[in-house]
């Protein structure tokens, strides 16, 4: 159970900091802090377990009929990654805590934080594919709100933009990635996919899967051609910056090319795509570095250039380069979270990255810049520094490659060049920014920033020495169980983490490209000074602006079709509706196996004629009404509805009685309320006439021919003999598996639970959105509130606008015996909530009577009544309801269960006798205040637009009066 605590802290940690009050920053920065530094201690307290190949793994039963389920698995290098993912959260929570103003809305900053630490975690932790994708894209999520934290910055929301778009658009290509892995090798668990390589390598769709998971792995980790989102990503603050390119998101994408290397590696595809987007990163991301005036941006292109290494050493087929990929990926992280912190100590210091600005700092920030310099002289790989080693490494793979002699000769040749240009940027950083004169024009006079803000560069710094003077002894181990857990059964390569391995050709490498380093960078300073401003024009070209060109132009297109496709007119609208209903049904019709049903049908009872006759003369009338008269239309079709409920009656099904008559009712009074607001309809001529019976005609055509595919789809439904139907099955288990005889009840709330939650999310949101665009016609609210005493006393005082308003029997007897109906209804509601699951009922009829009861209550008393009298927000219970059915949901997985399963329990209470408990009552609970809240909260804001037009009349009305009583000579007289 320790991987689910692992994961849990986060997220609970993530919730306790959006509770914090916005004053509390020592307590938010110490509770993600303790959050980071438990998952950290928890984590490698785990290593024992993973030393030698080992797998920790947790499972819970999620849908075992599907072959899923939640698992958290836990390898060597699962391990590794997360300990550098909750260690360097750790070490960003406390330099945060300096960082941070005191006026930024910091209890959020620390809650996205910690939401993507954790979805960081799940990735990590994944063992099922559909899994690590559903976390996958919670990290892009999370990204964006620490992207766009300063929402009020432009370059922040364009930014976090664009990583959405880009990252959330690898993330879908990886979902269909995975979901054609998982069905070539018959599972989706991670560890029957790692075992099955060479299934999957000779599988025709080999080629297919690869592409798709590489751009998911590419997008995320920003590599060619999907690295420009990356460097648009500096809006957001230092520590985000320092997070996401060190530790966590941008290294996702690497992580799972190193997770899938057993399954997709060993051919020529993968050389090529993964090894050529790599090189290409390797090469233009440390190129565009050189000339970046903005200390954030030099960093930007040399992660983008540290993760083409790592990308290209994955792509290179050896189990070699694999080993160097992995110790790149820590050492990247050490020396490139210590760098951006320095960048954001200098700008949190001095006011400005500025590079064109900056100068001398040394002087007034001695210790931070000898921090930088080290970090820096990593991330160049100058010797006895982490960088330095895995450089090594790098290009000792890149000499032992072999085939086509471009190849050969290119490859060593081009990762000099790269690797002298990472020297040149490096340089650049530190002699513009730390050496030189003292900049005399800063916003703020440069100093040390405070101790504490200083401890985790200089833990990462001190990483860097230590790994690169002794790294068989430090890292050697967590390095071999990494590599060892993706290996599996493969040999491990032989490879020395020896500092010195003598003048051979790599160490050669290393000093051209240090030397070609050092030139280049002379040069470019000299040619600066002769050419100010000047950019090379392979460095104008834009990733941003092509993006944005296209982002631009799809958003044209997609206008384009709409305009085509749809319509603001709810004719056009329902059109579209009704064509796609006769589409389905021609779908389900054009195998032509009804035609041949020889089922026995009971004869036509005469009374049930009458009765469907009725309902159709109601429906026909409510379309023939609609053209003169939208309220008859509307009570027309209210009598349809109830030919419906008794209609569900006669086939003896009381349970959808019972719930058409009370949306019957609930729909018709909204209706009601939102029927003045339809727009009028158009008068014209001759043509217009011609033209809208023609298209009357055209409806009725269309109305038909649905109606009777329909109907004849009904008709094929209720004939087909009883073993070719799944009603037997619920019939056969609703009592067994669900614990209820009421099998309408059981269905909903246990063997599609999963359907009827997701039914009551969207009412949710419906009535949400219903509100939200409505609630610009609110009123003040002084016109319908009244003094909490007289309101606690039942005091029916009101203002004298406020009481104008109320309707004429709002204070007449039938309003207080609709108001003594309430706690009836309530009662009625909560009975057939109770019996729902063994007799005709539910949450979901229960709701619907309270929430009629409530309407009735603002139909003798208006709004104001409902408001007034309401002890409980429609909005809280909205959540309440999700959160008990969402709760009842997950308590199934501390059973050991599926989700959604019931869970029973038999008690017996004093002088109550015996009680059956059953947590699908809790599901039902949920349903039951979500849609009591639902209906309410449409009819809060439909209602409040009556009463808004209720005062533009009255003020007509006074002005047309005062207007009158002028002329006349008279003072206006009121009734």
């Amino acid at each position: 159970m320790l991987l689910i605590l692992i994961l849990a802290l986060p997220f609970v940690g993530s919730l306790c900091a959006a509770l914090l009050p916005s004053n509390a920053r020592n307590a938010e920065a110490w509770l993600a802090g303790l959050t980071a530094l438990t998952s950290f201690l928890l984590v490698a307290s785990l290593y024992p377990q993973v030393a030698d190949g080992g797998i920790v793994r947790t499972d819970l039963a999620w849908a075992p009929a599907l072959g899923l389920q939640f698992t958290l698995r836990m390898d060597g290098f699962a391990w590794l990654f997360a300990l550098i993912v909750s260690g360097m959260g750790a070490l960003i929570v406390l330099y945060a805590r300096y960082y941070m103003s005191p006026e930024d809305p910091v209890p959020r900053f620390f809650s996205f934080f910690q939401a993507f630490m954790a979805a960081m975690l799940g990735v990590v932790l994944s063992g099922n594919l559909i899994q690590l994708v559903l976390f996958w894209e919670m990290t892009s999520l999370a990204s964006f709100m620490l992207i766009a934290y300063w929402h009020h910055r432009q370059d922040a929301r364009r930014g976090a933009r664009m990583a959405l778009t880009v990252t959330g658009a690898g993330g879908l290509c990886l979902l269909a990635g995975v979901l054609i892995l998982g069905d070539i090798v018959g599972s989706y668990d991670l560890d029957q996919v790692l075992a099955s390589g060479d299934l999957v390598r000779a599988d025709p769709w080999y080629p297919a899967v690869l592409i798709l998971v590489a751009l998911g792995a590419l997008t995320k980790s920003a590599q060619f051609p999907f690295q420009f989102w990356l460097p648009n990503a500096m809006a957001a603050p230092t520590p985000v910056s320092a997070y996401l390119h060190s530790a966590t998101m941008v290294k996702m994408g690497v992580f799972l090319l190193a997770r899938f290397w057993p399954v997709l590696s060993g051919t020529d595809e993968w050389f090529w795509i993964i090894g050529g987007a790599g090189l290409c990163s390797l090469f233009l991301g440390a190129y565009a570095a050189i000339f970046q005036q903005d200390m954030k941006g030099v960093l930007a292109y040399s992660t983008i250039s540290h993760l083409g290494l790592i990308t290209l050493l994955l792509g290179m087929n050896s189990s070699l380069g694999l080993v160097a990929a992995i110790f790149h990926m820590v050492n990247h992280a050490t020396f490139k979270a210590s760098l951006f912190m320095a960048a954001g100590i200098v700008d949190h210091e001095t006011g400005t990255r500025d590079l064109g600005r900056l100068s001398g700092l040394r002087h007034a920030m001695p210790i931070t810049a000898t921090l930088a310099v080290v970090a820096a002289a990593a991330m160049a790989g100058v010797p006895l520094l982490n960088g330095f080693i895995s450089k090594e490494m790098f290009f000792a793979e890149t000499t032992f490659v072999s085939g086509d002699p471009i190849v050969q000769h290119g490859l060593p040749t081009l990762a000099v060049i790269a690797s002298a240009f990472s020297v040149t940027y490096s340089l650049r950083f530190i002699l513009q920014v730390f050496f030189g004169p003292p900049a005399k024009d800063l916003p703020r006079a440069p100093h040390e920033p405070p101790r504490w803000m200083l401890v985790p560069s200089g833990l990462l710094v001190l990483t860097c020495l230590v790994v690169g003077i002794i790294p068989g002894v430090t890292l050697g181990p967590f390095l071999h169980s990494a590599a060892q857990s993706i290996l599996g059964s493969q040999a491990m390569p032989e490879y020395s983490l020896s500092v010195w391995h003598g003048v051979n050709l790599p160490l050669v490498m290393s000093f051209v490209a240090m030397i070609s380093g050092i030139l280049l960078y002379l040069a470019l300073r000299a040619r600066q000074r002769a050419h100010p401003g000047r950019v090379p024009f392979i460095y104008r070209f834009d990733g941003r602006r092509s993006f944005e060109f296209l982002f631009d132009y799809s958003s044209v297109a997609a206008n384009w079709v709409l305009m085509r496709i749809s319509s603001t007119r709810m004719q056009v609208q329902m059109l579209l509706m009704v064509l796609g209903a006769l589409f389905v049904a021609w779908l389900a019709l054009r195998q032509g196996e009804w035609d041949g049903i020889t089922s026995a049908t009971t004869p036509l009872d005469p009374a049930f004629a009458v009765l469907w006759t009725v309902g159709a003369i109601c429906a026909v009338c409510a379309a023939y009404q609609a053209k003169y008269h939208r309220l008859a239309a509307l009570i027309l079709a209210g009598g349809a509805g109830l030919v419906t409920c008794v209609t569900f009656v006669w086939f003896s099904a009381p349970d959808l009685a019972l719930t058409q008559l009370a949306v019957e009712v609930v729909t018709v009074v909204l209706l009601l309320l939102g029927l003045r607001w339809l727009p009028r309809r158009i008068e014209g001529g001759v043509d217009n006439h011609f033209r809208a019976r023609a298209r009357r005609v055209r409806d009725l055509v269309i109305a038909a021919v649905t109606g009777t595919s329909l109907a004849a789809l009904v008709y094929v439904v209720l004939t087909r003999p009883q073993g070719q139907t799944i009603s037997s099955y619920f019939v056969e288990n609703a009592l067994p598996e669900g614990g209820g005889t009421n099998v309408v009840n059981v269905i909903l709330v246990d063997f599609r639970g999963f359907d009827t939650f997701g039914e009551i999310t969207v009412v949710g949101i419906v009535a949400l959105t219903v509100y939200a665009l409505l609630r610009r016609f609110r009123p003040p609210a002084e016109s319908i509130d009244l003094p909490r005493q007289q309101r606690d006393q039942g005091i029916p005082t009101v203002s004298p606008d406020t009481k104008a308003l109320l309707p004429d029997n709002a204070m007449a007897l039938p309003a207080v015996l609709v108001r003594l109906l309430l706690p009836i209804a309530a009662m009625v509601s909560v009975y057939l909530l109770l019996r729902g699951h063994n007799a005709p009922g539910g949450g979901f009829v229960g709701g619907l009577v309270m929430a009629t009861a409530v309407i009735l209550q603002y139909m003798v008393g208006g709004v104001y009544w409902v408001e007034s009298r309401s002890r409980l927000n429609p909005q809280h219970w909205i959540g309440l309801g999700l959160l008990c059915a969402g709760g009842t949901a997950i308590a199934a997985w501390f059973a050991s269960k599926p989700l959604l399963s019931a869970l029973a329990a038999d008690i017996s209470i004093p002088i109550i006798g015996h009680i059956h408990l059953s947590s699908v009552l809790f599901f039902d609970i949920g349903v039951y205040m979500l849609v009591v809240g639902g209906a309410v909260l449409i009819l809060v804001a439909l209602a409040h637009q009556s009463l808004r037009a209720q005062r533009k009349a009255a003020a007509e009305a006074s002005a047309a009066a005062e207007a009158t009583a002028a002329e006349s000579g008279s003072p206006a007289q009121w009734n």
